[in-house]
């Protein structure tokens, strides 16, 4: 059979380096095409990016024999075989394939004076399949009119490339959260007796890039340390055609299997977090588009979820509620704004419900409101200020936390980068306010008082309108 002619890129050109966030692997890394090894430079890494699979674009030169064009003043690349042209940017996640415009998982990037791009997109778009081993960090690339299969385990033969990849699992807080790089997936749940166990399987998909990792049967361990109700989270490739991936959470001390699930932006989160006396789910009220710019604010817990418990023993839920609450009634009074509270009152919907509230109602900014705390350092004091990667939920934090540390006076403990599951699955510009620790006895004083909660409830309706532009 004729050999493919495939992939990518171009000659190395020395540029200034960038900053990104990965981790790269060790010069073992190899990379397979149709079963043969590629012979690579020994200073040639695959790198993790944002739990992307990133390949030096000399070695799509060198190796793949992809016709390349490098704009070094707009630092674009332009990779081509035959009529095919995909156009990629660096540090931009939008790229172009012919005359349509795409968004990556991850954007290019430079890293040691060398620029790399996602394989898996590249890849797929010249026709090829990717298979990722994350324990021994090899590439599978495989032409589409190949007829072996490569040596990653999956000998079904099967073209993977119209399967879902799963790219993440992670459970914390309670809750699974597998991430996937399509929204089509319908999972199946079920519950099991003798052990007490949550089986969720993923009907055509395999596993893609995923950060954790898998032996040579394609299994799979979460570390579940800390959560006493949970024995064990496993994963594995359940069946190869097609590809089903599926996931079992072993359950302790449990008299009902009790969840919540949601599929969000190729999410899935399924929430243990369930109790009998939670609330139903809360309502959506269809918001008329009316040029109003939609503001969802959430005071924390509730209900049966009291959030910490403050120095004199009273819970955080009363507290952001009653910030909560006064923030709303300022809203209120904002004619260009259409307010959405996910409560009003001591109710506890849960964090997926939450989050399910305001996408559905595509809102425009989304605020949860908390107290801090930390028992074992009451002198911890300030104010922080959480967002999750967007750019646009960064400049929100930013701007709201600048107006609460003046407003309050509170120590500046800065604006940080948290994996919240609030701001994590929320689709719109989302941070999550610490205004001050209830464990800190000075701060929870002033937190409870009329005058510094109307303070920082002024603060952050002004920064929300600053950011809206209102």
């Amino acid at each position: 059979m004729k050999k493919i002619i495939v992939l990518m890129f171009m000659s190395l050109f020395f540029l200034f380096l960038f900053p990104i966030q990965g981790n790269a692997a060790a010069n073992t890394s190899k990379i397979f095409l149709n079963g043969e090894q590629l012979s690579l430079p020994n200073d040639v890494q695959v790198t993790i990016v944002n739990k992307n699979v990133m390949i030096p674009i000399r070695v799509v030169a060198e190796n793949l024999k992809f016709d390349v064009d490098w704009n070094q003043q707009a630092r674009q690349v332009k990779i081509q075989q035959n009529e095919k042209v995909i156009s990629l940017t660096v540090d931009q996640k939008q790229a172009m394939v012919a005359d349509k415009q795409v968004t990556l998982n991850t954007a290019p990037q430079i890293l040691n004076k060398t620029l790399v791009v996602p394989i898996r997109f590249v890849s797929e778009q010249m026709g090829l399949s990717v298979k990722w081993n994350n324990q021994e960090k090899i590439v599978y690339l495989t032409g589409s009119n190949n007829e072996s299969s490569e040596a990653s385990g999956d000998d079904s033969g099967s073209d993977t490339t119209s399967l879902t990849h799963v790219t993440d699992i992670v459970f914390a807080d309670n809750q699974l959260v597998v991430s996937m790089d399509g929204e089509q997936v319908q999972p199946v749940i079920s519950t099991l007796k003798n052990p007490d166990r949550l089986v969720v399987d993923l009907p055509g998909t395999v596993f893609g890039d995923l950060a954790q990792p898998l032996d040579q049967g394609f299994n799979g361990k979460l570390d579940v340390t800390g959560y006493p109700n949970v024995s064990e989270v496993r994963y594995s490739l359940f069946k190869r055609d097609p590809g089903q991936v599926r996931i079992v959470v072993e359950l302790n001390n449990v008299k009902d299997v009790q969840f919540d699930q949601n599929v969000i932006a190729g999410k899935l989160l399924i929430d243990l977090n369930v109790s009998g006396d939670s609330v139903p789910p809360v309502p959506v009220t269809p918001v008329i588009d009316t040029g109003r710019k939609v503001v969802v604010i959430d005071p924390g817990h509730g209900g049966s979820d009291p959030g910490t418990i403050s120095i004199t023993n009273k819970p955080e839920k009363e507290y952001v509620l009653a910030l909560g609450l006064k923030v709303q009634a300022l809203l209120l009074n904002e004619p260009d704004i259409d307010l959405v509270m996910t409560r009003d009152s001591d109710t506890y919907p849960t964090r997926s419900e939450r989050v399910k509230l305001a996408n559905e109602l595509n809102a425009d900014v989304f605020v949860s409101i908390h107290g801090n705390s930390a028992t074992s350092s009451p002198q911890a004091s300030g104010t922080e200020t959480f967002y999750y990667q967007r750019s646009s939920s960064k400049d929100l934090a930013n701007i709201i936390h600048e107006r609460l540390v003046k407003a309050l006076g509170f120590k500046d403990r800065r604006v940080k980068n948290g994996n919240l599951q609030v701001i994590r699955e929320t689709t719109m510009p989302a941070v999550l306010l610490e205004i001050g620790f209830l464990s800190n006895a000075a701060e929870e004083k002033a937190m409870s008082s009329e005058e510094v909660q109307a303070k920082a409830a002024q603060a952050i309706v002004d920064g929300i309108k600053e950011y809206l532009g209102i």
